[in-house]
């Protein structure tokens, strides 16, 4: 599952244009991600600059 800190994203943007499956999406300067797209390679946590996103596995 990926988890969004939204008090802590920028709304930069960098992590929908790694997305390998376009399930982020920046619309009106809000993140929203796809959970049904979502593979949770954790790509975008990675290159989040501000540490904003976080996959965590279902347990």
């Amino acid at each position: 599952m990926l988890i969004i800190k939204r008090e802590v994203c920028g709304y930069c943007g960098a992590c929908v244009s790694v997305c390998p499956e376009g399930a982020l999406e920046l619309v009106d300067a809000y993140l929203t991600v796809d959970p049904e797209t979502c593979i949770e390679c954790g790509i975008c946590s990675k290159i989040c600059p501000l540490g904003a996103l976080e996959v965590k596995n279902a347990e």
